[in-house]
């Protein structure tokens, strides 16, 4: 989200949908990957699945503290040589920021076993959750690489990035809680 933020404050949003490309392409590899090595092991040892849980929710803690103590601020530098960004460029950064991102397969390993269900078809589940997965990401990187300017100077006054990092750090705490207690 920050990537296609930035992205979109340096080239615009029509400049910002080629890094995107490469970022759900990325994404879905992630999500793909992690649900078919999830299912698997979920499927022939189920018992696994409470550690996975308890594991997922102390990181997802983690993840929570560090944006509870993020304290960074977004600026928009915008020089001529970055104006002119090649679209293949910004595909493969894309792709290489999702694929290489130890946070998505962290939040992925720890968020998707949840809503596998043995009893259902696996495969029906698995092209929703991807379907689910990379539409709600599109819609948020566009969201974000939209946010423009405005954004970027809303968030870089008044401690507001702050104060969203911290509302996103405790609905982050929400979840973890609720997976390493059990509650749904």
């Amino acid at each position: 989200m920050t990537q296609a933020f930035s992205l979109g404050l340096r080239y615009g949003v029509q400049k910002t949908l080629w890094m995107m490309v490469g970022e759900l392409v990325g994404v879905g590899l992630v999500a793909l990957t992690t649900l078919i090595g999830l299912t698997k092991v979920l499927m022939d040892y189920p018992a696994y699945f409470d550690v996975l849980k308890i594991i997922g929710g102390i990181y997802l803690t983690y993840v929570a503290f560090q944006m509870w103590q993020n304290k960074s601020n977004f600026h928009a530098n915008k020089s001529s040589s970055e104006r002119s960004a090649d679209n293949r460029q910004l595909i493969i950064q894309g792709f290489v920021t999702a694929v290489t991102n130890p946070k998505s397969w962290a939040f992925t390993l720890s968020l998707l076993p949840g809503f596998i269900d043995a009893e259902q078809d696996v495969v029906i589940q698995i092209i929703t959750m991807l379907i689910i997965i990379l539409s709600s990401e599109f819609v948020f990187m566009l969201i974000y690489a939209s946010g423009g300017k405005a954004l970027g100077r809303f968030l870089n006054s008044d401690n507001h990035l702050r104060l969203l990092n911290r509302f996103v750090a405790i609905i982050i705490l929400i979840i973890a809680i609720s997976l390493i207690t059990g509650i749904n």
